[in-house]
């Protein structure tokens, strides 16, 4: 899965804000992501949030 820093992620499950997208802040075996809903950062393993991603919003210009 090809994702990069700066990157937005939609997962299956909601933040418990009610927000399901994501601002990818790092990535490498584990990936720091930021809520867009609330602003809370978390550390997630690269295993866990590349199963539960569900779409890729790319910040890329092309």
């Amino acid at each position: 899965m090809d994702i990069q820093v700066r990157d937005h992620i939609l997962v299956k499950k909601p933040h418990p804000c009610g927000s399901r997208e994501f601002e990818v802040l790092r990535v490498g075996m584990d990936f720091k992501i930021k809520c867009t809903g609330c602003g809370h950062e978390i550390m997630i393993p690269r295993a866990k949030i590349e199963k539960n991603i569900k779409k890729v919003i790319s910040n890329r210009e092309e």
